[in-house]
């Protein structure tokens, strides 16, 4: 995730291509802060992102001094380590294809002693290697094999012998119908001893296929293709940070500041997002926010309908905020000394 910000004053920040930049209004690179992020998805209609973890990436070439290099790659897993550690459920960890590599894959499969095994559903290349089944053969000779039988890449899906199938599931907005095919077999990011599902999926309004693939076998194919498209909320959760909790706006320029403003305001996204549904159990769904003339049809709250509820009784917040400051003065207040006795 990038926050843009052109000064070169700022700590932190580095060169990156704009993927806007084909206008002639804007540049094609950008000054930027660039972190790795970590959230849950709470399934619903629509699903829910709660951000609570973070960090901030620098390019090799532009590492800050006294700062160490490490590859987005080694953030990710550092952050699904300490989610699992904190989590008392199994993680089912859903990223895009650019975090599909062994440097991710193979630790979340294969954790280290006292370490649980995280399941991964993401992207997969359209070139991605695929293999069958090993079949055991008597071999008098040379190395024994570890893999099947090389199967088509998942863009030659036409190849795979196994039929197109129908189903629906809510993805971006809506319920939408679509038609995938399933094969079971071992991919060569993950290994030879792991298998896994490959789907190759034609969702409704979409002309590309969409080829995912995932590691839990448990889950239903309506199942994977809803928990990836349930992983672009993330985007709006970017949205909200910048535009609703003024991260564009930050003044801070020195590296504690900008560490800290910013696991700050993940925090307070998180929050005001949970704080929603305890509203609704306590005064009613849809009783404490209003829709917009220019948009009846709004079934769900958002950030800007939290923060117009705070703004309304502002004056309770901060009589609330000053007697709270009053109290802690009074407990800091050394006690009398006693008058030594004559």
């Amino acid at each position: 995730m990038k926050l843009h910000r052109t000064s070169k004053g700022v700590w932190g920040t580095c060169t990156f291509h704009e993927p806007t930049g084909r206008s002639p209004n804007r540049a094609s690179t950008v000054r930027a802060h660039n972190w790795v992020v970590l959230g849950s998805l709470l399934p619903g209609q629509p699903w829910t992102y709660l951000p609570h973890a973070a960090r901030l990436y620098f390019r090799k070439s532009q590492l800050p001094e006294r700062e160490t290099f490490r590859p987005k790659t080694q953030w990710a897993v550092d952050l699904f380590r300490q989610a699992d550690a904190e989590s008392e459920a199994p993680l089912l960890a859903v990223f895009d294809g650019a975090y599909a590599t062994r440097t991710v894959i193979q630790p979340c499969l294969n954790p280290a002693p006292g370490g649980r095994r995280i399941e991964v559903v993401t992207r997969l290349r359209e070139d991605a290697r695929l293999f069958r089944p090993l079949v055991a053969q008597a071999r008098a000779k040379g190395r024994p094999r570890k893999w099947g039988r090389r199967m088509a890449a998942p863009k030659h899906h036409e190849k795979w012998d196994v039929p197109w199938q129908e189903g629906e599931a809510y993805i971006y907005g809506r319920v939408r119908t679509f038609q995938f095919k399933q094969v079971r077999c071992y991919w060569s990011v993950s290994g030879p001893s792991v298998p896994v599902d490959v789907y190759v999926f034609q969702v409704e309004g979409y002309e590309e296929p969409w080829f995912l693939v995932s590691t839990a076998l448990d889950l239903t194919p309506a199942q994977v293709v809803a928990v990836f498209a349930a992983r672009f909320r993330q985007e709006d959760g970017f949205r909200d940070h910048k535009q609703r909790l003024g991260m564009e706006e930050c003044r801070a320029w020195t590296k504690e500041p900008v560490l800290r403003t910013f696991a700050v305001q993940l925090v307070a996204l998180t929050l005001m997002r949970l704080v929603r549904y305890r509203l609704d159990a306590a005064w009613g769904a849809g009783s404490w926010w209003s829709k917009p003339e220019w948009y009846r049809h709004k079934q769900h709250p958002s950030i800007l309908d939290v923060r117009r509820l705070f703004w309304r009784y502002r004056q309770e917040f901060s009589q609330f905020l000053q007697e709270l400051e009053d109290i802690e003065k009074v407990e800091e207040e050394p006690a009398p000394r006693r008058a030594r006795a004559g």
